[in-house]
């Protein structure tokens, strides 16, 4: 049985590539020092938790996480020049999601969530160290900053997701 240091085979030693994945999986899954990563603030919520809102006209939990979804989708298209209409829903970005919000239903977009992030991380694992100082197509900024930003994008939707729990709880 291996510890929980030792490293895979699917994952490098060291460098850069080495360091976004363990931003990657710090952001989404890892225990990290910031606190709560995108997947731990949904464990255990039921399709009721996520799909309540604050307002009518504000987010849910669902569509933080429908929405995460597709940006780990619209960066792997980025890092591999993927043309765009793969993503499992229609439109783009955030979602006009059904409601009610069934348990099999939300347990299906956390299962997309859960895709679409080893998609890319499989992506990441395997881009061209070279290549990360490049700019990515259609964009301003290169490789490496478009995968961090993605690393930060789940721990900002992280954190909103928190502070929505913490909310329902409140009223």
């Amino acid at each position: 049985m291996k510890s929980k240091r030792e490293r895979t085979d699917a994952e490098p030693e060291s460098g850069e590539i080495a360091i976004l994945l363990q931003a990657l999986d710090e952001g989404y899954e890892r225990k990290a020092w910031h606190g709560p990563n995108l997947k731990g603030s949904i464990r255990g919520l039921s399709a009721e938790m996520a799909a309540w809102r604050p307002r009518p006209d504000r987010h849910s939990i669902v569509d933080n996480v429908v929405h995460a979804a597709y940006w780990k989708y619209a960066v792997r298209r980025r890092l591999t020049g993927e043309k765009r209409g793969s993503f499992a829903l229609k439109g783009s970005n955030w979602f006009t999601l059904s409601l009610p919000l069934t348990e099999s239903t939300w347990k299906q977009y956390t299962a997309l969530l859960d895709a679409e992030h080893r998609t890319l991380r499989g992506v990441v694992a395997s881009f061209p160290g070279e290549r990360l100082r490049l700019i990515a197509p259609g964009g301003k900024v290169s490789y490496v900053h478009v995968i961090l930003g993605i690393a930060m994008h789940d721990v900002y939707h992280a954190g909103q997701i928190q502070l929505l729990k913490r909310l329902q709880i409140a009223i």
